[in-house]
């Protein structure tokens, strides 16, 4: 019973690492990295398994998770997050990803109400697809999208701040 309990406690511990945490701060050559499709941390071949009757892995889009914050309550930017969206303005206009579309998804943690955490995130996933295409992001290449907190980046802790975030992903 105690190497069940060993062994599982690794298993959490390996299963936390791997969760993507949201980046406070970035270049627009890092932000690049992490949303070109043709990077080389993004090229890596599918896998797939040799038993019968089992599908090959799926990659996710290239994507990135920030901490970008607001006021409480609202969807109004803080100064100290501009910084970031700025590299991320420039990032998105660089030559390697011009010709790319994304998603800016909002998310929240699990206080307040399902539809008031949805119409929150929208209303911040909306903000911070407005002060991109002021710095000059042309609004046809982005897509505003709520999640509410339907999809917690640490659902064991499910109000964890890093579970409020802005996640900016590849589009279709």
């Amino acid at each position: 019973m105690f190497r069940l309990y060993i062994f599982l406690i690794g298993i959490w511990g390996i299963s936390i690492s791997f969760a993507q945490v949201p980046l406070n701060s970035a270049t627009p050559e890092e932000l690049i990295e992490k949303l070109n499709p043709n990077s080389v941390s993004n090229s890596s071949p599918i896998r797939t398994r040799g038993f019968r009757n089992l599908t090959p892995e799926v990659r996710e889009k290239p994507n990135v998770d920030l901490v970008i914050n607001f006021e409480f309550n609202s969807a109004k930017l803080l100064t100290e997050s501009k910084p970031l969206l700025d590299n991320l303005a420039k990032a998105i206009k660089s030559d390697q990803l011009k010709n790319l579309s994304f998603v800016v998804e909002g998310h929240t943690d699990i206080k307040g109400t399902p539809a008031y955490n949805l119409k929150l995130s929208d209303q911040r996933a909306s903000s911070v697809v407005q002060y991109l295409t002021n710095q000059g992001v042309e609004k046809n290449r982005l897509k505003a999208i709520g999640k509410g907190s339907t999809e917690l980046l640490i659902p064991d802790q499910p109000e964890a701040a890093e579970n409020r975030r802005v996640k900016i992903s590849l589009g279709s």
